[in-house]
């Protein structure tokens, strides 16, 4: 989750959210690749979820990383809550999931050499103090009551604001990861193709990328858990969102969603206020509760939108969010799907033509079926596994005309870090397909055997 954001002045009248959102339009020549993924961390000897501090916990991989790789310290409260260094961060999720949120890079070349250093780094210091890290959309095993609490005050909010919203928001807060990728647009009228191409094809991803058939030591009836977890949050702050697809859909109309959208905290002297409920209208109107008589800035503006969780969103980039956490080779193969579909016109315009004539049962529909079933999903004419192919041959096909090298030019193209992805779209199987029959063959039904298998 995000880090308080800054650099915003006064807010003096409606125009300024949008004008915030439209701010971060930018030519092609600038748009850039932001990567992040989530994963879980466990002591190597119980095989239980590390705490926050101890001689085996999410600080000391921390401290390695700043003592030993070069990051700089973030703290709240006295307490190292996460790193920085050449654009990037690493965070702590509430459950002390590991965030590393990548700089903004040109090329997935770049931004697979920045997962890669960064997951030596980390395993270099968990195997000094005795843990391990390993990717998965959700904590297979481990109770909500197992679950370590981060010293930030911004999980502290929302752990007591979720049980009022909905059933599984702890859930999604302690015992889910994923991999993300952020990407730019150029104008409005590319924000707003790119969102709706982002929206609709958000359950291919969430399919292709499906790795959490288990909860609590057991098969849970979805390839993908995190998926249904998203689903039973927040209806105020989750979902497909419907309304992107409505004619005059643009910055001032999601702006306009946004302040709909009930506030968790104000961030003030490094501490975050408690506004859990309240409205930024009011906010705007000097008339919030928890700060009576204050008006907003555009920090706040920034720090409201963070708490906005559809399955993609804008802030001054845009946010694809419907994937579990996963495997290594998948962590790099995410940023390479989307940037295939939005980074090239044709591309992009390929993809809308795939969905513009779906509606929003349909789209709704598919974002079910896919957590549930992943490339075996079927609704109406829609086959999951045929559509899969389609988008990952516009993907590829983007790549193609990126036409940007890696390796000192001896490979051509991105796109063999599609490699994976099409592996499962020819076969049938996503990790969870993998998992689901580890668990009913070689492990028979014992899923310690995961640690040791599927670690980084």
């Amino acid at each position: 989750m995000s880090i308080p954001q800054s650099g915003g002045g006064p807010i003096e009248n409606m125009a300024q959210l949008a004008e915030y959102l439209e701010s971060g339009c930018k030519p092609r020549e600038d748009w850039r690749i932001g990567t992040e993924h989530e994963k879980f961390g466990y002591c190597k000897d119980t095989l239980k979820p590390i705490p926050y501090a101890g001689e085996r916990s999410v600080l000391a991989v921390l401290e390695g990383l700043r003592d030993l790789h070069g990051w700089a310290p973030l703290e709240e409260g006295g307490n190292l809550i996460g790193l920085t260094k050449d654009g990037a961060n690493v965070s702590l999720e509430p459950g002390g999931q590991l965030e590393l949120s990548g700089a903004p890079l040109e090329s997935i070349h770049q931004t697979c050499d920045e997962v890669n250093e960064h997951l030596k780094d980390v395993k270099d210091i968990a195997d000094k103090v005795g843990v391990g890290f390993i990717g998965l959309g959700a904590a297979p095993v481990w109770t909500h009551d197992q679950m370590p609490m981060m010293p930030k005050g911004r999980y502290k909010l929302m752990k007591s604001y979720m049980d009022q919203v909905g059933t599984m928001g702890k859930s999604m807060m302690f015992r889910t990861c994923t991999v993300q990728v952020n990407l730019d647009f150029s104008s409005e009228a590319d924000m707003v193709q790119k969102l709706r191409v982002a929206l609709a094809l958000q359950p291919v991803a969430t399919a292709l990328f499906a790795n959490s058939p288990f909860f609590e030591n057991k098969p849970n009836g979805h390839k993908s858990w995190r998926a249904r977890v998203w689903r039973d949050l927040d209806a105020d702050r989750t979902g497909m969102l419907p309304f992107v697809f409505d004619e005059g859909f643009g910055f001032e109309a999601w702006a306009e969603y946004a302040l709909d959208v009930p506030m968790y905290f104000v961030y003030r002297n490094g501490e975050y206020v408690d506004a859990l409920g309240q409205s930024f209208r009011d906010f705007l109107k000097g008339e919030l509760p928890a700060l009576p008589g204050e008006t907003p800035t555009l920090s706040d503006w920034a720090d409201h939108l963070t708490t906005v969780f559809p399955e993609a969103r804008i802030k001054k980039f845009m946010e694809m969010r419907g994937a579990d956490g996963g495997p290594w080779r998948r962590l790099c193969a995410l940023p390479a799907f989307w940037v295939g579909l939005m980074y090239d016109q044709s591309a992009l315009d390929g993809a809308w033509d795939l969905v513009k004539g779906w509606d929003a049962e349909t789209r709704d529909a598919l974002r079910v079926a896919a957590s549930e079933q992943a490339l075996d999903a079927r609704v109406g004419k829609i086959n999951m596994q045929d559509l899969a192919r389609e988008v990952l041959d516009l993907a590829e096909a983007g790549l193609k005309a990126r036409a940007i090298p890696g390796a000192g030019g001896l490979v051509p193209d991105e796109t063999h870090f599609l490699n994976a992805l099409r592996e499962s779209v020819e076969s049938g199987q996503v990790p969870a397909d993998e998992l689901l029959e580890k668990y009913d063959g070689d492990w028979n039904g014992d899923l310690s055997h995961i640690y040791a298998e599927y670690s980084y």
